[in-house]
């Protein structure tokens, strides 16, 4: 019972729940438009039907297209209590099935505010056929992404409740949270972009509460590495973070035990905060494998289930996985030598290169290196992620840290090979390389035989198997906390009884 103690809201004595649902709760779920935000809120959308709350899911019109296109035979839009609807995120047409400028969406939302309104006449929508018929309820509680604060506003005028889900690390989001403090004490933005590899990032932090011994400003998300005070994505998260007070509540895709000190701190800053993480590995140990929506993928491609197949009857623990997520970009440069480096260390490898990943042009790599690795090497543009990190051939994941990755990786008790793009994935793997030591951190500027080091260390070296050790504690962590007595599920339960249900 010592996880129990671990709860960050006190316990209470409650009701069962299928007393308080006097009537057909309505979810109005609303992700930033990216894969690694549409992932976890999804899972969450389903977990709550399970529940026996309709939903009404949002994409806007760019991935709501990609998504019924990666999910056509599956009946995705047909369900009558898990709608599917959308709004326009005012960035021009595209055809392309790639993640869409970043910068461009968070303009889009914050600055030009342009998905207020149609989500505004969207709610009105759903509450007016609520009211003219019986096959839906009228919308009770919004489910937003913690980067989509503009929902609030809405949540207001309903007086509705509204949770914020924050999809990546809760020490991310408390390095967010002190960006502020970063400017007020001339930190940044910084005097000279020289500043990025001349040792000033190197500087490390000690100020703030929750943080690990040793943290540096290198290890604060990327957006800091700015010489402009204006700068879109800087003032973007200082623009969100400052809203979420307004929240009935916060929900963190994160376990106690693995972010406790961080999760400490925000409790005292923030609205009430709920972990339920790992959201995935959650929706599988409570969803039955019969419900209707379990044969729908969260995915916005379509993924290639060869994969899995290539995977079978090769030994445990052979196989490096690579895949570097669904926004990160690399010069030719060093995809090729990413290309030798998984050449050259003899393992067998299963690696994902989405058609976008090289920015600006075709992802081709050198036929020597096809030649050489077909025996042992399996390319394609995307897979299911979860499953193949959980299968017992694959020893390694050679990553971008994103959040999903780092909890998929965790789930399936496999270690990192780190290499951060943008955003918190710095903060989390400076945390996955000390403070849970999974991980091993690549240089920036990639070199094969440092990527062939690795892999070679990571797969039979000592620290390699120190590190496997340590991945399947973790693996062993997280699968408690979502049990059926685990933390996670306790605080789903809880957030569902004292947020969402109106009483």
């Amino acid at each position: 019972m010592e996880e129990r103690k671990r709860v960050l809201i006190p316990q209470q004595d409650t009701t069962d729940m299928s007393s308080l649902a006097m009537e057909k709760q309505h979810a109005v779920f609303i992700p930033y438009p990216a894969q690694g935000h549409i992932s976890p809120m999804l899972k969450l959308a389903k977990l709550l039907h399970t529940k026996g709350f309709h939903i009404t899911f949002i994409l806007t019109e760019f991935n709501h297209r990609r998504f019924v296109q990666a999910h056509a035979s599956k009946g995705v839009t047909k369900i009558a209590d898990f709608r599917f609807e959308t709004i326009p995120d005012g960035l021009p047409p595209s055809e392309d099935d790639a993640t869409q400028d970043i910068v461009a969406l968070c303009e889009s939302i914050m600055t030009k505010n342009y998905c207020l309104d149609p989500f505004r006449r969207l709610l009105a929508k759903l509450n007016c056929e609520a009211a003219a018929s019986a096959v839906s309820p009228p919308v009770s509680c919004i489910v937003s992404d913690g980067i989509m604060t503009f929902t609030l506003d809405v949540a207001h005028e309903l007086s509705i409740p509204e949770i914020l889900v924050w999809t990546a690390s809760a020490t991310g989001y408390l390095a967010y949270h002190h960006y502020r403090h970063l400017i007020e004490r001339g930190i940044i933005p910084l005097k000279d972009m020289a500043d990025v590899n001349n040792g000033y990032l190197d500087i490390e932090v000690d100020w703030i509460p929750g943080i690990m011994k040793g943290f540096r400003l290198k290890d604060f998300p990327s957006f800091i590495r700015t010489v402009n005070a204006d700068d879109i994505l800087l003032n973007f998260q200082l623009h969100e973070i400052a809203r979420a007070s307004m929240a009935s509540a916060i929900v963190f895709n994160t376990f106690d035990e693995l972010e406790l000190p961080a999760l400490q701190s925000l409790q005292k800053i923030l609205p009430p905060i709920y972990t339920i993480g790992s959201i995935s590995l959650l929706s599988r140990c409570t969803i039955p494998v019969d419900n209707h929506l379990t044969a729908i993928s969260t995915s916005l491609w379509k993924e290639e289930t060869s994969c899995l197949r290539w995977l079978e009857g090769r030994s445990a623990n052979s196989v490096v996985y690579v895949s570097f997520g669904s926004i990160t970009v690399m010069s030719e440069e060093n995809l090729v030598e990413f290309a030798w480096g998984l050449a050259d260390s003899g393992y067998d490898f299963l690696w994902m290169i989405r058609p976008d990943l090289m920015k600006g042009e075709s992802t081709i790599l050198p036929s020597e290196f096809l030649k050489e690795t077909k025996d042992r090497g399996k390319i394609a543009s995307w897979c299911p992620q979860e499953e193949v990190l959980m299968h017992p051939a694959v020893g390694v994941f050679l990553t971008h840290c994103g959040w999903n990755s780092t909890l998929e990786s965790l789930c399936g008790g496999v270690p990192m090979i780190c290499w951060p793009f943008f955003a918190e994935q710095q903060t989390n793997c400076r945390y996955a390389c000390t403070e849970w030591g999974v991980g091993m951190e690549i240089n920036n500027n990639v070199k094969r035989e440092d990527v062939k080091g690795l892999i070679k260390e990571m797969m039979g070296g000592e620290k390699g198997k120190e590190m496997i050790q340590k991945a399947k504690k973790w693996k062993e962590r997280v699968v408690n906390a979502c049990g059926p007595d685990g933390i996670s599920t306790v605080n789903l339960e809880k957030v569902i009884k004292d947020v969402l249900f109106r009483k």
